[in-house]
C-alpha cells in the first residue's frame, strides 16, 4: 500500500495540535484531521472561555469589595451579553494566534476537514463536511479526539433544557437562578463565576464534598469560602428527576441521609457531571485498537494495541487536563517517530481549579500515601503569613506539603490560595527531579512574592528538625546565652 503520510493525527484539540506540530518539526509528512474547528475543548468550551469569564467575575467582585483597599465599594454595573462578547473575542484571539489552520499549514501540515474512521491499521476514510469521502494511508496514527460532557441517567433530564460546558458560553442572558449538577472543577468554577456576576446558585452533588480528587482538608476550606459568598451546597444529595415547568426548571433530589425527597427550582440547569472520551465513531475495531469504558487503552508509551497507532489526551481517559494532553502528545510522537522509549509521567501531574482562592495539587495525596502505608509528615505554611498575600488582602489559604521526615523528600503538595496554579509547578519540578524540602528551603526566592510561600513551607522541615538537645550543646560549646526553643507544638509555624 502506498502511504500518503508518515503521520496522521486525528483530532485538533490540545493533544492533536501538539502532536501534529511536533511531528512536522521532526521532518515527518503530517496530516491533521478535524471534523469541527481546530482548538478543541480548551479554546472553545473549556480553559479559555472559563478563565475569561472567571476574570470578569473576579473584577466584579473586586468592585463589590473595593473597601478592602480603602476604595469606595459599589455594586458592579454591566451588561452580561457584553461580558460574553468579550469572552468570545478572547477565544477568537487565541484561535487566530495559535489554532487556526494557516498556523499549521505554514508548518507543512496538511489540514483535512472531516470525520475520520479507520478502515485498517494503516488507513482511514475521511467523511468531509460537504459529504465527500477520502481515503488516507499513513505509517503512523495518533488518536487525539478528546472527550465530551457525560450526561447522567436522570429521569426527565432528556426532556429538560440544560446546559453543559459545551453550551454554557453561548448564553447571552444572565440566569437569575442557576442549578449546577456536579461539584467537580467545571461545576465549582462556574458556580463562583455566575454567583459573582449576580446569579443565585445551588450546587447539587452526590458525594458529601466538592472536588473529590483534591485534598479533603483544603476542599473543605474552599467550600466554606464559597458558601460565604452565597453559594448554596446540597452535598451528599442525589438528583432523582428534573422537569421543565413553564420557564422554570425543577430538580427533585434526596439527601443521602434522609428518605424524604426535596425540590429545588431555578431558571437554568448546568450539568457538570464529568466527561467521557470520544471514540465511538472511529471504527477502532477495524484497526485492532482496544478500548474500555474509560477510553482508548494505551501503555505508558501512549501506544495502543495496534503497533503503529498511538493515542493521547482526554480520549485515553487519563488525567483530563490540557497540559497533560500536551505531555502525552509529546510522548506519543517521540515513541512513534524517534523510536525512543519515553514514558508518560503519571505521578508528578499538577492541576488547578481556578476558583478564588485557587486550589492546586501535584503528586500523591494523603489517601494514596496511607493506602500504600507510606510514612510521611505534613509541612504547611498559611497565606496569612505570606507578606505578598497580606499586602494584596489575599490571605485565605495554605501551602501544604507531604514529605518524608528523614530527608524532606517530597511526595505531594496542595496549595489553596491566590496564584496557587502558578505556585504548584515548583513542586512538580521538585518531585520529578528529586529536589527535597531542604534544597527548596536553601534556594533563594524573590521577596515579596507568592512563590515565597513555597519556600516558607519548605522551611518548616528545618523547624521540625530543631532539637532542644542540639541547642543545649551549641550553647555549651559556644557559650551562648539565649533561651531554648519551644518545641512543644510539633505543628508550630515559624
Amino acid at each position: 500500500m502506498a502511504l500518503d503520510f508518515d503521520m496522521v493525527v486525528i483530532g485538533g484539540g490540545a493533544a492533536g495540535l501538539t502532536a501534529a506540530g511536533m511531528s512536522a518539526s521532526l521532518g515527518a509528512k503530517t496530516a491533521l484531521v478535524e471534523e469541527s474547528r481546530l482548538g478543541g475543548d480548551c479554546t472553545w468550551t473549556g480553559c479559555v472561555p472559563s478563565k475569561a469569564l472567571l476574570k470578569a467575575a473576579g473584577i466584579a467582585n473586586n468592585i463589590r469589595t473595593a473597601n478592602r483597599y480603602g476604595l469606595k465599594a459599589s455594586e458592579p454595573e454591566f451588561d452580561f451579553s457584553t461580558v460574553m462578547d468579550k469572552v468570545h473575542e478572547i477565544q477568537n484571539a487565541v484561535y487566530e494566534e495559535a489554532d487556526a489552520p494557516p498556523v499549521y499549514q505554514k508548518m507543512g501540515i496538511t489540514v483535512i476537514e472531516g470525520r475520520a474512521q479507520f478502515i485498517s491499521p494503516r488507513q482511514i476514510e475521511v467523511l468531509g463536511r460537504g459529504g465527500g469521502r477520502r481515503q488516507v494511508a499513513s505509517r503512523y496514527f495518533v488518536i487525539a479526539t478528546g472527550g465530551r460532557p457525560s450526561i447522567p441517567p436522570i429521569e426527565g433530564l432528556a426532556e429538560t433544557p440544560y446546559l453543559t460546558s459545551e453550551t454554557i458560553f453561548t448564553i447571552s442572558k444572565l440566569p437569575a437562578r442557576l442549578i449546577v449538577l456536579g461539584a467537580g472543577p467545571v461545576g465549582i468554577e462556574m458556580a463562583q463565576a455566575f454567583r459573582r456576576l449576580g446569579s443565585e446558585i445551588v450546587v447539587i452533588n452526590t458525594q458529601d464534598h466538592i472536588l473529590p480528587r483534591d485534598d479533603a482538608e483544603l476542599t473543605g476550606l474552599l467550600g466554606e469560602h464559597l458558601a460565604a459568598e452565597g453559594i448554596r451546597f446540597l452535598l451528599g444529595s442525589t438528583v432523582e428527576g428534573t422537569e421543565c415547568a413553564g420557564t422554570k426548571i425543577r430538580a427533585a433530589f434526596r439527601r443521602n441521609s434522609s428518605p424524604t425527597p426535596e425540590t429545588v427550582e431555578g431558571d437554568v440547569l448546568l450539568v457538570a457531571a464529568g466527561r467521557r472520551p470520544n471514540f465511538d465513531e472511529l471504527g477502532l475495531e477495524a484497526a485492532g485498537v482496544r478500548v474500555s469504558r474509560n477510553g482508548v487503552t494505551v501503555d505508558r508509551h501512549c501506544r495502543t494495541s495496534a503497533e503503529n497507532i498511538f493515542a493521547c489526551g482526554d480520549v485515553t481517559g487519563l488525567f483530563q487536563f490540557t497540559h497533560m494532553s500536551e505531555h502525552m502528545a509529546k510522548v506519543a510522537v517521540t515513541n512513534a517517530l524517534l523510536r525512543v522509549r519515553t514514558s508518560v509521567d503519571a505521578v508528578n501531574v499538577p492541576w488547578c481549579t481556578f476558583t478564588d482562592p485557587e486550589l492546586a495539587h501535584a503528586g500523591a495525596s494523603e489517601i494514596e500515601l496511607k493506602n500504600r502505608k507510606q510514612r510521611y509528615a505534613v509541612y504547611r505554611f498559611p497565606f496569612s503569613k505570606v507578606d505578598r498575600a497580606v499586602t494584596d488582602r489575599e490571605t485565605a489559604g495554605v501551602v501544604k506539603v507531604l514529605a518524608r521526615k528523614f530527608d524532606g523528600r517530597i511526595y505531594g503538595a496542595s496549595i489553596l490560595g491566590a496564584h496557587a496554579g502558578d505556585m504548584i509547578g515548583e513542586f512538580a519540578l521538585a518531585m520529578r527531579n528529586k529536589v527535597s524540602l531542604r534544597k527548596m528551603a536553601d534556594t533563594i526566592h524573590p521577596y515579596p512574592t507568592y512563590a515565597l510561600g513555597n519556600r516558607r513551607a519548605a522551611d518548616q522541615w528545618y523547624v521540625r528538625k530543631q532539637s532542644r538537645m542540639l541547642v543545649r550543646l551549641l550553647k555549651l560549646v559556644f557559650r551562648y546565652h539565649g533561651q531554648l526553643p519551644d518545641t512543644s507544638d510539633p505543628n508550630r509555624i515559624v
